[in-house]
């Protein structure tokens, strides 16, 4: 494996170093305050009056925001904005159109940066990364899949380590937007009821949504703890039938 200079190595990381600097300018400069209840309840309804109006105009800027902002973890807010703006149809598959573009270009920075190098390291150790690695790319849908439809995963970790492992490109751009819908949908649902508690002059928080949305939100938590154990079962009692055939 040849090496690199310190400048190709400088030129590789600085996509690198500029998204990190992103998401500390954006925490620094206090902007994270825009991903809040606080601008839903302020901005909400008119917001959602831009969109009925401009409705072509509001999607794709939408779509930008998400793209923009799945470099700083959680935008849950912005999805329940898309729920109150779109509804919870158009508003789960703009947010999760947004939010693959985003991780795509997040992938591909830590993959040009330092994955391509990493795996070719892996290759030529030929130990237990390069098995892992190769272990992945045998059933990369699956696993991204798995990864991305647990709401508890942190979206961020998943791109910037699937690009630092190379993972094959299309599984993982299918399995982020397919992954991502059921919890989407469930956010986005509970965003289009907000417009109507605001009309009423209730003032939306997280205890008031937590109270009003508890079964909806239940289904997030099972997509979070009770998904996985059932996904190691079918993986466990898949594999015992295989072995069962082979023998």
């Amino acid at each position: 494996m040849a090496k690199r200079t310190a400048k190709e190595w400088a030129l590789r990381l600085a996509p690198l170093a500029a998204i990190a600097g992103l998401v500390i300018a954006f925490f620094a400069l206090d902007w994270n305050r825009y991903l809040s209840m606080d601008m839903i309840r302020e901005h909400g309804l008119n917001l959602q009056a831009y969109a009925q109006q401009n409705w072509w105009i509001a999607l794709v800027a939408f779509v930008y925001a998400l793209a923009t902002a799945s470099t700083i973890p959680g935008p849950v807010f912005l999805t329940l904005l898309g729920g109150m703006m779109f509804g919870p149809y158009v508003g789960a598959l703009a947010q999760s159109t947004g939010a693959t573009i985003g991780s795509v270009v997040i992938y591909y920075v830590y993959r040009t940066s330092i994955g391509s190098w990493l795996r070719a390291k892996f290759e030529a150790d030929a130990g237990f990364m390069d098995r892992l690695a190769k272990g992945i790319d045998r059933n990369a849908f699956t696993t991204l899949f798995t990864l991305r439809v647990i709401p508890s995963v942190p979206f961020v970790l998943v791109n910037a380590t699937a690009g630092m492992m190379a993972v094959p490109l299309r599984p993982y751009i299918i399995a982020t937007f397919i992954g991502l819908l059921p919890s989407t949908f469930i956010y986005t649902w509970i965003g289009s009821q907000l417009g109507g508690l605001l009309r009423a002059g209730v003032r939306p928080d997280l205890p008031m949504l937590l109270q009003q949305f508890f079964w909806p939100l239940m289904g997030v938590v099972f997509l979070s703890l009770l998904l996985p154990i059932g996904i190691k079962l079918f993986q466990m009692i898949r594999a015992r039938r295989i072995g069962a055939t082979a023998a």
